[in-house]
């Protein structure tokens, strides 16, 4: 009894170490334009960080930032207050990383959708052009007109490297269906306006396109409502879309932002993080498609074998999926 006794007293007095551990750890979030309840990018960040705090009890300190001169001092403050970490959403954060990290060479810091090479900063790139052939394979296979659309957020080669990976999809299946592209603006305000994304996407069915895909953050909930008004089909991105409008939602290009958001948290509390770029790709499960209840009827067993033999195409290499910020492939 008496071993037990001091066994169970042992238990404890780890588990309260433990505890007092956790409870000493401060994490951080930026979040960028558009808001952490974009249904897209930030909120995808946003489920990653929620399952951190789920699952070890940890709150952590954010912020949204609303326009571009917030992020610097957003970044700043969180450090200033004794954050173990900070993670900034998004590439436009990378130069005040980038400042704010040499000013705080204790502090961990991490960003997703861009590289800082500093020794105290960890950075998550994504290969949006891989993720983007298997929904560009998939949107050739369920057009009947022969034409599909893509709408772009704000005009920056990320988004570019988005609409070039759609592209090449789209003809490796099909070479001779059309491509309508557009761009919604060149400022920061072009991730978060539904009307235009909508008015975008109904001038692309004007033209025959009956399948958009909308990589623009807030901006495609436009986008997705126009297919679902005038019945015709549209891909989501970054999170699982398909809820939104099912049966007019074919799929939505997934980018596991959530688990590069939990592992930088997660990484930085248990003592295994590490500085340096991660570039998740397909081979990693980093980018995807999704397929559940709300778009099964959409996806025939041809359009499933055909995209998952693809897929193992490019984990063994049998094909390259084009970067457009390496070789400025996709002219538009």
């Amino acid at each position: 009894m008496q071993k037990i006794l001091s066994a169970l007293a042992c238990s404890t007095a780890l588990l309260m170490a433990a505890a007092a551990n956790a409870q000493d750890f401060n994490p951080a979030v930026v979040f960028d334009m558009g808001g952490k309840f974009d249904r897209s990018f930030n909120e995808g960040v946003y489920n990653g960080v929620e399952r951190f705090k789920e699952e070890t009890g940890i709150s952590y300190m954010e912020f949204e930032v609303t326009n571009e001169t917030q992020r610097e001092q957003a970044l700043r403050r969180m450090a200033r207050e004794g954050a173990d970490i900070v993670l900034g959403v998004g590439f436009a954060q990378a130069p005040a990383i980038e400042e704010i990290a040499q000013e705080y060479p204790d502090t961990k810091f991490a960003i997703i959708d861009s590289f800082v090479d500093l020794p105290n900063v960890q950075s998550f790139v994504f290969k949006d052009h891989e993720g983007s052939f298997l929904v560009g394979m998939l949107a050739a296979m369920a057009s009947e007109t022969g034409k599909v659309g893509f709408v772009g957020g704000m005009d920056v080669p990320l988004i570019r490297n988005f609409a070039c990976g759609y592209e090449q999809g789209v003809k490796y299946q099909s070479p001779e269906t059309e491509i309508i592209q557009n761009m919604t603006g060149t400022t920061p305000a072009a991730w978060n306006d539904p009307g235009r994304g909508a008015e975008l996407a109904r001038s692309q069915f004007d033209r025959g396109v009956d399948v958009v895909f909308a990589a623009a953050g807030g901006t495609g909930i436009g986008v997705y409502q126009a297919a679902a008004d005038a019945g015709k089909l549209a891909i989501g991105v970054d999170s699982n879309q398909n809820f939104l409008h099912p049966g007019t939602m074919l799929t939505s290009m997934l980018k596991r932002v959530d688990v590069a958001a939990y592992n930088a948290f997660k990484s930085a509390m248990d003592g295994t993080w590490e500085p340096g770029l991660r570039d998740l790709g397909v081979a990693e499960d980093g980018v995807g498609w999704a397929l559940d209840e709300h778009n099964e009827a959409l996806i025939t067993d041809e359009m499933k074998a055909a995209v998952e033999d693809a897929r193992q195409k490019i984990i063994n290499g049998e094909i390259t999926v084009v970067n457009y910020n390496d070789k400025n492939a996709c002219e538009y």
